[in-house]
């Protein structure tokens, strides 16, 4: 069985401070991590804070980013070598903010996967389709292009202890959010993509999150669909007591 996983994505926002604060606000408030895996990603600035801050809680934490390379000259990239070093247990990568805002290609995010489990990190790989793509039909097809492109040349094992996000682009901080039927119809493709590339093992094993404007409100509606296991939060994360009411949607 799928253990459910409620990850929280900041993006460019809170500071040290502003990341202890929240530490403060959801201790001893978060399920144990058998029946709920709970994660914060964080912006590189807040990383040290939020690592030594959810040491010995359920919370584990998760970088925004990474280079595929472990050092070198590459002036303001993230080390997935220092990351591991820090203790960080995942990395977020392939959120259309990366692919449009700093033109990251599938190529780009398969590189970056190979070089988190080269450093026994373990990725957590968006996808997701535009408003336009999704209007012409060809959601399906692009969203398994992309998961097809990050997975290449993933061992069966990596893949199955991965973790899949689908974000429709659309939905990400717009307020609008897919129904639990389109988001399960997505998913549900997604799992059957990693069967066809794979076998049904792995397909039955990885957690496949949905991303999009997800918050305390409609949470267990999308919990309820069999493929969804999570979900990725922007907004809804950044404040301690929202984050507590999505890790406890159970209740």
């Amino acid at each position: 069985m799928r253990t459910p996983f409620i990850a929280g994505n900041w993006k460019m926002n809170k500071n040290p401070k502003e990341t202890q604060e929240f530490l403060d606000g959801v201790k001893g408030k978060l399920p144990d991590v058998s029946k709920v895996e709970t994660v914060i990603g964080a912006p590189a600035i807040d990383l040290t804070t939020l690592v030594a801050g959810a040491e010995g809680t359920p919370l584990k934490t998760a970088a925004e980013n990474c280079y595929f390379e472990d050092e070198g000259a590459f002036t303001g990239e993230t080390s997935p070598k220092a990351l591991k070093e820090m203790n960080v247990d995942y990395v977020i990568i392939g959120h259309s903010e990366r692919r449009g805002y700093f033109h990251e290609t599938d190529e780009d995010i398969n590189k970056k996967a190979k070089a988190i489990f080269k450093n026994n990190l373990l990725p957590i790989i968006c996808c997701g389709e535009s408003l336009a793509q999704r209007e012409a039909g060809q959601t399906e097809d692009w969203v398994a292009s992309q998961i097809e492109a990050a997975l290449a040349g993933l061992s069966a094992d990596q893949v199955k202890v991965s973790v899949l996000a689908y974000e429709p682009i659309w939905a990400i901080g717009t307020g609008k959010t897919a129904t639990a039927d389109q988001a399960q119809e997505v998913v549900a493709h997604i799992r059957a993509t990693v069967e066809k590339l794979y076998n049904k093992d792995t397909a039955d094993a990885v957690r496949i999150l949905y991303g999009g404007s997800v918050k305390p409100a409609n949470v267990k509606e999308l919990m309820a669909k069999p493929d969804i296991d999570g979900g990725l939060v922007g907004g809804a994360s950044m404040d301690p007591e929202s984050f507590i009411a999505l890790a406890n949607y159970q209740d």
